[in-house]
């Protein structure tokens, strides 16, 4: 059962984390768009800043899952060094309950915002309404809950490890 729900974390958060890299390349190529069409056509393209926007909210909110994983988000340094290894499992089962009940948070309201950015459209796109930037926070939290568990599971303490 452990196995599989880790195997299943990890194939979540590396899909997560490549769709992550692809809304930063989105981003990245959208603004290249923006300063070629402003700059060199001189006729801007008004709807690639909303679209950067929100690939850049869809980019942080899918790269949150990795950061979890690694056990790179919440940290207490000094009292996880200072401690031994079962008060260190009961800090990272305090960690994780937290991160969790925050996460559900983030779901729930989420998802409220996002059904009730349904009828917001957005300018510059007015096809598309608000709910496709506001879906970012409960499709992200759900990833982050699978890659929290995943680390209570087996934890990766990696800035730890790379600290000096």
């Amino acid at each position: 059962m452990r196995g599989a729900l880790l195997k299943f974390e990890r194939a979540s958060t590396g899909l997560a984390t490549v769709l992550a890299c692809a809304m930063l390349a989105l981003a990245a190529s959208l603004g290249l768009w923006q300063i070629i069409t402003r700059f060199i056509l001189e006729r801007p393209a008004e709807w690639t800043e909303v679209l950067i926007r929100f690939s850049l909210i869809w980019m942080v909110f899918l790269g949150v899952p990795k950061a979890f994983r690694i056990g790179a988000m919440v940290s207490v340094d000094v009292l996880y060094r200072l401690s031994g290894p079962r008060l260190r499992r009961v800090f990272d089962s305090l960690l994780a309950l937290a991160t969790l009940v925050l996460l559900s948070v983030i779901l729930i309201v989420g998802w409220q915002y996002a059904l009730r950015g349904r009828v917001q459209t957005v300018i510059g796109l007015e096809g598309v309404t608000m709910f496709w930037a506001y879906l970012a926070l409960p499709v992200g939290a759900v990833f982050s809950v699978i890659a929290v568990i995943g680390n209570w599971l087996d934890p990766q303490r990696m800035e730890l490890e790379n600290a000096q």
